[in-house]
């Protein structure tokens, strides 16, 4: 058990004073803390966001680059073959080519 001691009065008013300082201070020191978070948290928003539109303009350039490239690798036989394809137009010479491979194995 503890006896009641006197404290001077000085003592008391100068922690009084510094608990009263610590809880008058706290809401300022709560919202500069709370608007610090929500600004670096903006700003790494438009961070990403910026990051994403550089992704997606090298995407779009390398599927353009990849679309031209293909255009440009595509054979002149292969297009001549799928026109003669479209038209038809070889279907004689086929049925001759066959006709004449069928003679040959006939004379044998």
């Amino acid at each position: 058990m503890s006896f009641p001691t006197s404290v001077n009065d000085q003592i008391t008013d100068a922690v009084t004073q510094s608990n009263v300082k610590v809880l008058g201070e706290s809401p300022a020191m709560a919202m500069g803390s709370l608007y610090q978070t929500a600004s670096h948290s903006t700003g790494i928003l438009f961070q990403n966001a910026v990051s994403s539109q550089q992704q997606q303009n090298t995407l779009a350039q390398a599927a353009a680059n990849m679309g031209v490239m293909q255009i440009y690798s595509v054979d002149t036989m292969a297009d001549a073959a799928g026109t003669e394809k479209v038209s038809q137009a070889g279907i004689a010479d086929n049925l001759t080519s066959l006709m004449t491979v069928l003679q040959s194995f006939q004379s044998r």
